[in-house]
């Protein structure tokens, strides 16, 4: 991915755009900072729609007998 500065960004807009359509995203920069991300719709639409690892794990249909129960028998004796 390339790094444009924005004010090279704001001057080739539409170039920039019409890279983003071919998948090729660009990074906007500021002062030397990153700032944005220049990508397809298509793109950021597809991006938008991963769960996150949360929303997953809430979602699985796991019901409480379906856990097995955690042997709690400690592995060895500590030493005193």
């Amino acid at each position: 991915m390339r790094e444009i500065q924005l004010r090279d960004a704001k001057a080739t807009l539409s170039a920039v755009v019409d890279e983003a359509l071919q998948g090729k995203p660009a990074i906007i920069t500021r002062h030397g900072k990153r700032q944005a991300v220049i990508l397809s719709y298509e793109e950021w639409e597809r991006l938008s729609q991963v769960p996150s690892f949360g929303r997953l794990l809430m979602t699985a249909p796991v019901a409480a007998e379906d856990l097995s129960n955690r042997d709690r028998t400690p592995l060895r004796t500590p030493d005193l």
